[in-house]
């Protein structure tokens, strides 16, 4: 093995981000801590390096939305969310991970009007530098790297702005990753333009499929897979992580991989479910699995530290597969070698071309300090180093991590308690003064954002409310819906009774719902279908089959009117729908014969303020 690559690199790390966590917050300890070890605490589990977050937009990024710190030009508000909870978390458990902040889409208010953030660059960087000024003011947090707009168009001339910003308030050491989308054009613009090359640190790609380009690597700057995997963690994703891991630095020299996401800890039926390391979806029995790539993980981060250089060597297998080498510069040395067959690690994306791995003897052959070199013992792996040089046999789709290091476990909790459906009778008064969160349990925002909100001027039963608070449209990262909505529950809910206390604000066209059978969300929200019962501040009401209200299937006179409470009831049975507003039937024996089941849901007709209390369903 030769010389070490100039430079440091950091190492092999995972990322949160949107709603993947909305779950997870609410699980009780001792589960929610035993989670939080598997991922963060060194030499446990996954042992991560780095935490990259959402810089929350307010608007839909996969799984649901993630609140802004800034929902208005005059608003600041550095306690929304649960990202600022995870980076702390993460930090507790190690002083010495790297965070990362990344924006999918922004409030409405910096386009001014335009689904576009680039239109007043100053704004968008005072927006994003404000969010990494707040997480140190009021969570002692210090961000390591921030990037452009995930998998959206760069601005060159932003991206020099952000970087002036940045320095201008003392965040120098702030890195800049670019642009968290493809190889090009960001490269070649670098290559022509010397005031962007100075200012990008990190060129970061997606899904890069293990491949680099050639004006990449001209630029000198660090690679990295700056989003990764994605894909269903059963076996075949720990075998495609396993072999991204490896093989993005031996065929793409990326010295970094940034997996989405963390953990799935959202709705499994929203999209991509149970595409994160590992699966934490039932807060309410605190069941949660610890999935394969979490230990795939750990045969790199347990063994390796961010400053650790890769060793430049030819890292293919002649029967197949890959190894890497790393070294601290201080004598240790860790190989890790992964014989992945082709259709035991495929990747959701991108495609991936056919090869063959073939069980084989590998020799390696150590040089320099290295000859010396003596390897601890693993398991029951049996390695005898002479002369610097041993062999090993090496089956098909397994990985294997030989190093010099004493440290590394394979650490295990007690067995969380057995999974449990969604509870059929499920209430939530939103009665709390002090909520360590700002969204409540297990709802799930798929479009606008839902907060708990204190009604200082309603002196009676509704002073504590779930408020839908994003009144203008965002400038968003995929087609979000044009209502508001968030869904609760299980999926598979066929028959159900659906109650809330409703306040709509906004006079004459304003609007409120509540909904059962709701069969989508995500990045698919705006074709949600279900059972919508609607009822809007002119005073009628609408029941349609759809989030969109095209399918029409019931409506009339209702006489609700803005700013004043009234209760909505949705009844589901088979094939049969009916309404009650304020305790009498109002609309009946509805035929609904699509969607079949789905979750319960709660929204607005658009971006508008509106009140709900006193959620109420039993279902099964």
């Amino acid at each position: 093995m030769g010389q070490s690559r100039e430079g440091s690199t950091e190492q092999k790390w995972l990322n949160s981000r949107n709603a993947q966590l909305k779950l997870l917050v609410n699980y009780q300890e001792p589960y929610r801590s035993q989670i939080l070890d598997y991922l963060f605490k060194p030499n446990f589990g996954a042992s991560l390096h780095i935490l990259k977050v959402e810089i929350g937009g307010d608007a839909q990024s996969t799984d649901g939305t993630e609140p802004s710190h800034m929902h208005y030009e005059n608003d600041e508000n550095y306690f929304r969310g649960y990202e600022w909870w995870l980076m702390k978390e993460a930090k507790k458990r190690n002083p010495n991970i790297k965070l990362i902040g990344l924006p999918w889409a922004f409030p409405g208010w910096i386009g001014k009007g335009e689904n576009w953030p680039y239109d007043y660059p100053d704004i968008t960087a005072y927006y994003i530098v404000s969010w990494i000024l707040g997480a140190k003011q009021y969570h002692d947090l210090d961000i390591d790297y921030v990037g452009i707009w995930n998998e959206r168009a760069f601005s060159s001339k932003y991206i020099k702005l952000l970087r002036y910003t940045l320095d201008k308030n003392g965040l120098e050491q702030v890195r800049i990753i670019a642009s968290d989308r493809l190889w090009e054009p960001i490269s070649f613009v670098m290559m022509i333009d010397s005031e962007l090359h100075g200012v990008v640190d990190v060129i970061g790609a997606h899904y890069p499929g293990t491949k680099t380009v050639p004006n990449a690597l001209l630029t000198g700057k660090k690679l990295w897979s700056s989003e990764d995997y994605s894909t269903f963690n059963d076996d075949v994703g720990a075998g495609c992580w396993a072999r991204i891991l490896n093989q993005n630095y031996v065929n793409g020299n990326m010295t970094s991989t940034i997996a989405w996401n963390l953990v799935a800890s959202y709705y499994e039926e929203l999209p991509f479910g149970r595409c994160g390391l590992m699966t934490a979806q039932q807060p309410w029995s605190g069941h949660y699995k610890v999935e394969s790539p979490i230990w795939i993980t750990a045969h790199t981060t347990q063994f390796t530290q961010p400053g650790w250089s890769y060793l430049q060597v030819d890292g293919h297998l002649e029967g197949g597969g890959s190894f890497v080498a790393l070294t601290d510069g201080l004598g240790n040395l860790t190989i890790i070698i992964e014989t992945m067959s082709h259709n035991h690690s495929k990747c959701i994306r991108p495609p991936l071309p056919n090869f063959s791995v073939v069980p084989q003897r590998a020799t390696f052959y150590l040089r320099g300090s290295f000859v010396i070199v003596n390897f601890c013992s693993l398991s029951s792996l049996q390695l005898q180093v002479w002369k610097g040089r041993f062999s090993l046999d090496l089956n098909v789709d397994e990985v294997y991590t030989l190093t010099t290091l004493k440290t590394g476990r394979k650490c295990a909790c007690p067995e969380p308690p057995p999974p449990q459906p969604f509870p059929s009778n499920y209430k939530d008064d939103f009665n709390i003064g002090n909520p360590p969160f700002s969204e409540a349990p297990n709802f799930a925002d798929q479009t606008g954002v839902f907060e708990y909100f204190i009604n200082a001027s309603d002196p009676g039963d509704h002073v504590f409310t779930l408020r839908q608070v994003v009144v203008q449209r965002p400038i968003t990262w995929v087609s979000d819906a044009d209502q508001t909505i968030s869904v609760i529950g299980n999926f598979k809910w066929v028959n159900m009774t659906v109650t809330c206390d409703i306040y709509i604000e906004k006079p004459r066209d304003g609007g409120v719902f509540i909904a059962g059978r709701v069969d989508n969300g995500g990045i698919y929200v705006r074709n949600t279908k279900g059972v919508f019962f609607w009822v809007f501040a002119d005073g009628t009401y609408r029941v349609t089959g759809d989030l969109a209200g095209k399918k029409i299937l019931m409506k009339g006179l209702a006489g609700v009117r803005d700013n004043a409470w009234h209760t909505l009831t949705l009844n589901i049975q088979g094939n049969s729908a009916s309404g009650l507003l304020n305790g009498y039937p109002l609309w009946e024996n509805v035929t609904v014969s699509s969607p079949g089941n789905g979750w319960a849901a709660l929204g607005t007709r658009s971006f508008e303020f509106a009140q709900f209390d006193n959620f109420h369903v039993e279902a099964c």
